[in-house]
């Protein structure tokens, strides 16, 4: 079905126009490191690493949105977070090469991630895989569309399938604990597809190849999941914490504490049913307002 990115846009036209720009835009600023030397360095509690792509992309996409739109927040990986953002109704949530360690094994698995959240909830998202030129873009209401290259842009939905055994696992590729295995054997599912983005394994999930993403751990940050979520919500999915809330965006702080699960609409409540005694049993407690 071709469309439009503006057509497809809604209400949020003009800001996802901007933000398609701006992650083509960047896709070939990545490509420009990808494959070279590279020095890589880390950072954070989690010792991530991070290169002079993230920050070049980085920069290219925070300039771009902070002259397009000067009275939005934005919070992105590589930049000094504002406290500025925190009054703001509108904030840009960017992760500028979401699976850095993909970009850096030379897989192809990483992505440009650029988001919107309005009073806290993802209302755009721009996931754009540099690697295989692939694009998928939401705003809220008017849907959620994937372009491959020569081909038009074609609208996504996720499965239909509600009984858990019979769904595929994105898998993270560097994220794996005894938690997250036990999780896998409470639903039942015998097949994973193993990825680095957050952004990829959502494509994955809106264009049928995945059924569910389930991360455990604290380690996501809001820039991780904003984009993501606002395409899959639009594909007919859900994603929430752990424990089936929302996640909440624009907080200042800026980790999803209560890990997330993201999967369709149908199947989520058994999927969250599913996994409460296990909660229980690694002792996780819900931590409000994160």
């Amino acid at each position: 079905m071709k469309q439009t990115s503006e057509q497809a846009g809604g209400e949020l036209g003009s800001e996802l126009r901007v933000a398609l720009e701006l992650a083509r835009a960047s896709g070939a600023t990545a490509l420009a490191y990808y494959g070279g030397p590279l020095k890589v360095e880390h950072k954070g509690a989690y010792d991530e690493p991070v290169t002079a792509a993230d920050r070049a992309v980085n920069e290219l996409i925070v300039r771009g949105l902070a002259e397009a739109f000067p009275s939005d927040g934005i919070l992105a990986e590589e930049s000094v977070d504002d406290d500025r953002r925190l009054a703001c109704e509108r904030v840009w949530m960017v992760d500028p090469l979401d699976g850095t360690k993909g970009f850096i094994a030379g897989s192809g698995d990483f992505a440009v991630q650029i988001g919107l959240a309005v009073r806290g909830q993802a209302a755009l998202g721009v996931l754009y895989a540099p690697a295989t030129d692939t694009l998928y873009w939401a705003a809220r209401g008017a849907g959620a569309w994937v372009k491959r290259p020569n081909l038009d842009a074609e609208r996504v939905r996720v499965s239909g399938k509600t009984r858990t055994s019979e769904m595929r696992l994105a898998a993270s590729r560097s994220h794996r604990s005894p938690h997250t295995d036990a999780v896998v054997r409470a639903l039942g599912i015998n097949e994973e597809v193993k990825r680095h983005s957050v952004g990829i394994k959502v494509g994955l999930i809106v264009e049928r190849q995945a059924d569910i993403y389930v991360h455990v751990s604290q380690g996501t940050k809001q820039w991780d999941t904003c984009a993501p979520e606002a395409v899959l919500a639009e594909a007919g999915g859900r994603m929430t914490d752990l424990w089936g809330e929302p996640l909440l965006y624009n907080a200042r702080d800026v980790r999803n504490r209560n890990g997330l699960v993201a999967t369709s609409e149908a199947a989520h409540a058994e999927v969250i049913r599913t996994i409460a005694p296990l909660l229980a049993e690694f002792g996780r407690t819900r931590i409000a307002d994160a």
